[in-house]
C-alpha cells in the first residue's frame, strides 16, 4: 500500500540529486520509493545515530556548571552496591 510523504522543495530536489547519483554511479535507476525504503532500514539498522542526530547539541558543560550541578547532589549516608541496583531494577 503506497502512501505519500510531504516534503519540502529542498528535501525532495535533495532526494532526487541522490537519486540521480546513483544511477550516475551503479547504472541502475532507483525509484524514490526504493530509496526512501532504503534510507528507512539503514537508519533503523543505527537507530540510537538516527535518534541522537534529534537532540539538541550539547557542548562540554563549564567547570561552574558542573560544580552547580554537584552541589545538588546529596548523601544520603547509605551505601549502594552493584547487587542492591541489580534487585531495584530486576526484583
Amino acid at each position: 500500500m503506497a502512501t505519500s510523504v510531504k516534503m519540502d522543495d529542498d528535501t525532495k530536489a535533495r532526494l532526487e540529486r541522490l537519486q540521480a547519483e546513483i544511477r550516475l554511479q551503479t547504472g541502475r535507476r532507483v525509484t524514490q520509493q526504493e530509496l526512501l525504503a532504503r534510507l528507512v532500514e539503514d537508519a533503523i539498522e543505527s537507530k540510537a545515530d538516527l535518534v541522537d542526530s534529534f537532540r539538541e547539541e550539547r557542548v562540554p558543560l563549564a567547570d561552574a556548571e558542573r560544580a552547580a550541578f554537584h552541589e545538588g547532589m546529596v548523601s544520603s549516608g547509605v551505601t549502594t552496591s552493584e547487587g542492591d541496583i541489580d534487585d531495584v531494577l530486576y526484583g
